[in-house]
């Protein structure tokens, strides 16, 4: 009886799933075997291991590792200090506030921002460095891309923290470690989950950002998002952004397994160390 009943309560589950997970991906592996004209071809598929797109896909790679490394260096030391601070459950909920944020209104108060006549190069000037050209470059892209996708990061390294058994850490410290090697050798591996989940939250979606690439980097940085957008909007070819968009989603699924199978892994060994 309670067998049918769980299994009743997975229905609307599985019926999300197929409706809003697998025909979307369906649909776009179909797409992907028309040219243009709606033929069907295996030439898109042909086309994208060509040298235009290969170096995209690389691109994208390399700014959304950037983008994940930067993130996790600013993440983990605020989330160590949040876990000591006093009212670290109101300090957590302002860094979670802004992500509830229209991501287009950040992406215009960052417009603003780094403008030519806007508050960093007002800045600038009155100490005497002169205007800037921050905006359209890849530093700006990076910079707000951060921005965005801190709080993702932040959180699972948080949790991460919080769980940790803090008899450890003492006693590391009481068999004479410093507090570099008690991190280094127990605070760091024993939340190392956190650390995989952060990254896994953002360099999946780092991958495909598209609108920051037009209004931050000014269409100078292309991504693999950015190539979708091309494709289905302004090209109309939906069947090589479908073809970008299959791989896109090959390469996110093998990330979240190997982020994953590690993460099960880790969390064995975690428990054998407890």
């Amino acid at each position: 009886m309670r067998t049918n009943t769980r299994n009743f309560y997975l229905i609307p589950y599985l019926l999300w799933i197929a409706l809003f997970v697998i025909t979307p991906i369906v649909l776009v592996v179909y797409y992907s075997f028309f040219d243009v004209e709606g033929n069907f071809t295996f030439g898109n598929y042909e086309k994208f291991f060509t040298p235009v797109y290969l170096k995209m896909t690389l691109s994208s790679f390399w700014y959304a590792f950037l983008i994940t490394a930067f993130s996790l260096l600013v993440a983990y030391p605020a989330a160590y200090l949040l876990t000591r601070t006093k009212h670290k459950q109101l300090w957590l909920l302002l860094i979670i506030l802004p992500s509830w944020i229209n991501l287009l209104l950040k992406a215009y108060a960052f417009l603003g921002l780094f403008g030519t006549y806007g508050a960093v190069n007002g800045i600038l000037k009155f100490v005497g460095i002169g205007t800037q050209q921050i905006l359209f470059t890849d530093f700006s892209f990076i910079f707000v891309s951060v921005y965005i996708f801190i709080p993702f990061m932040i959180l699972p390294i948080f949790n991460s923290l919080e769980e940790l058994n803090p008899s450890l850490v003492f006693a590391a410290r009481d068999l004479g470690a410093s507090p570099w090697t008690a991190f280094r050798r127990v605070i760091f591996p024993l939340t190392l989950s956190g650390v995989k989940s952060g990254c896994q939250a953002v360099f999946i979606p780092a991958l495909s950002l598209f609108m920051i690439t037009r209004l931050i980097a000014g269409n100078r940085v292309i991504t693999l998002g950015t190539a979708i957008e091309q494709h289905f909007l302004v090209t109309q070819d939906w069947g090589m952004g479908a073809t970008i968009a299959v791989f896109l989603i090959i390469a996110m699924a093998v990330i979240m397994l190997l982020t994953g199978s590690r993460k099960r892994g880790l969390q064995n060994e975690n428990r054998k160390a407890v």
